[in-house]
């Protein structure tokens, strides 16, 4: 008889204007993060998204409030300690978003920088140099004369002249993961090598190729982070990051530290104003030395009004990307 554990995971995502911060928990003595997660228990939890609640408070002390569902994750032996006592466990993964990044009191719980482990999504000062110096070049040896390979390769990371496009953050992990440059990739495939997890996770990181994971929770943290780059043109969700009242410029820091993008600051302000999404308060921002800036809220009555859109984010300039 199949066998299979249902488990709960957490991408929760606070901003600063500086970057995008994501709630980890580490178990003693592991050198690796996790997203928070949990199981679901069938005969006792009442709804999945009460327990997966309970969970991140019981791991992190943090009480989570927006959340939506992202998807369901079950490739066999994903979460391999687990696995031992079942014959597949799925994951449903959550995105959660805060509107600030408080301190945490769980054991081992902190925030963590999104592009410590996808360190080629972060174009708001260039191209990242990993991109060329070290990406290009493996992607190219594992599609060797294959063009399905190359076309791949070339569409998610703009190369040969190709534009970026933020939102496919999946599909670059994806590709990094399957050509073997992963480190989760390399962790998996000599599990039962003989070879010790660590000495391959910590090569491929000192690579350039961001930090591991436990099991595939890098995987589902780019879900999440594809997500959210998605909706921030459709829909007006920046704005549960967001504190009460902010400036336009810390607005338009969020939206550029959620792309991975910088945005030119007129053409962002013009936007804000065919929107009408944000009002002034009449506030000024107190700050030491220089002109204080207003302070403004989000018009939330304007979601009852008509549909509202949410940010055109452009291409990033760059030697591929102009």
């Amino acid at each position: 008889m199949t066998q299979i554990i249902l488990g709960l995971s957490a991408v929760v995502v606070a901003m600063t204007e500086d970057a995008p911060f994501v709630l980890v928990t580490r178990e003693p003595n592991s050198a690796l993060t996790s997203l928070p997660f949990g199981l679901f228990d069938p005969a006792g939890d009442r709804t999945l998204e009460l327990t997966l609640r309970k969970w991140v408070t019981a791991q992190t002390g943090f009480e989570i409030g927006y959340v939506e569902q992202l998807y369901t994750f079950g490739d066999r032996g994903r979460e391999a300690p687990l696995a031992a006592d079942a014959d597949r466990v799925l994951s449903i993964g959550y995105l959660a978003l805060a509107p600030e990044k408080v301190t945490v009191d769980g054991a081992g719980a902190g925030w963590r920088d999104w592009y410590d482990y996808f360190p080629w999504e972060d174009w708001r000062k260039g191209r990242p140099a990993v991109i060329d110096t070290v990406i290009a070049p493996r992607l190219g040896e594992w599609a060797g004369a294959r063009a399905e390979r190359r076309d791949r390769a070339r569409l998610a990371f703009a190369f040969d002249g190709a534009v970026w496009n933020e939102e496919r953050a999946l599909e670059r992990y994806e590709l990094v993961y399957e050509a073997g440059l992963a480190p989760e990739a390399q962790r998996d495939a000599q599990r039962f090598g003989g070879k010790r997890e660590t000495e391959v996770e910590a090569k491929a990181a000192r690579a350039g190729l961001g930090e591991p994971m436990r099991s595939d929770h890098r995987r589902i943290l780019a879900t999440a982070v594809s997500r959210l780059r998605g909706k921030l043109k459709y829909r007006p969700v920046v704005f549960e990051l967001m504190p009460e009242r902010f400036t336009l410029l810390h607005l338009q820091r969020v939206v550029e530290a959620i792309s991975g993008i910088e945005l030119h600051k007129q053409n962002f302000r013009r936007l804000l104003e065919r929107g009408t999404l944000v009002v002034g308060t009449g506030e000024l921002e107190a700050r030491t030395g220089g002109r204080p800036a207003e302070l403004f809220r989000f018009r939330r009555e304007v979601l009852r009004e008509r549909p509202v859109g949410g940010f055109h984010v452009p291409a990033p300039k760059g030697p591929s990307g102009d």
